[in-house]
């Protein structure tokens, strides 16, 4: 893995249920300094909708989204707005 690789930050909420993967998203990126890039998995087939619905809303950068076996992995960098 490269340093850049290393550096994002990965947010495990798998189990939770819509709307916790979106509010612990939201709590855990006003924590981060702009251009931070995050890794969210989730289980909740919901979030699919909602975190790129999330990242439009609040400006953030949704740099990728993908299909699991256990449902949903997000790539998502933080504004510079926010």
């Amino acid at each position: 893995m490269t340093e850049a690789a290393d550096a994002v930050l990965r947010l495990d909420l798998r189990g939770l249920k819509c709307p916790l993967p979106v509010l612990k998203t939201r709590k855990k990126m006003a924590t981060l300094p702009a251009g931070s890039t995050i890794a969210v998995e989730t289980t909740d087939p919901l979030a699919g909708i909602d975190i790129p619905h999330f990242c439009s809303e609040d400006g953030h950068v949704l740099l990728s989204q993908q299909k699991t076996e256990t449902g949903h992995m997000f790539v998502i960098r933080k504004s510079c707005r926010s």
